[in-house]
């Protein structure tokens, strides 16, 4: 008797379900692959996928990342050099010299930043360690 005219056909074989992705799935996938430090193994694995399908879709022009797209190192975001020195005084901006800025903050500590810095995430910070 055959496989065919046994009519159990499946029955010892565990069933798969072809998982239908769309071009907004395959494109977004695809994308993640692009981060830093991220590898497409990762990302298959997040998906349950084959990482072997994942580079298919990427040699595809529609599904592969634009690299134009994509943020350059110098838009990712960075850590200012911070320096906390032990001193008790007032919290004072003080310019300390060009491209310098001095912060002395309660509790006695000190900040000192060199270089350009984002006012906005200096402020954040400042907030944060004074909280």
């Amino acid at each position: 008797m055959s496989i065919i005219d046994s009519g159990h056909y499946g029955d010892d074989v565990a069933r798969r379900t072809k998982r239908l992705w769309t071009d907004d799935e395959k494109r977004s996938i695809c994308f993640q692959t692009a981060a830093p430090g991220v590898s497409v193994a990762q990302v298959a694995r997040r998906y349950a996928v084959n990482a072997n399908l994942i580079f298919k879709w990427l040699r595809d022009p529609r599904y592969a990342p634009d690299r134009a797209a994509l943020p350059s190192p110098a838009m990712e975001p960075r850590f200012l050099p911070v320096e906390i020195v032990a001193e008790a005084k007032a919290p004072v901006a003080v310019p300390a010299a060009d491209n310098h800025i001095e912060i002395e903050l309660a509790g006695g500590h000190r900040m000192r930043i060199s270089g350009s810095y984002d006012p906005e995430a200096l402020a954040r910070l400042i907030r944060g360690l004074t909280a």
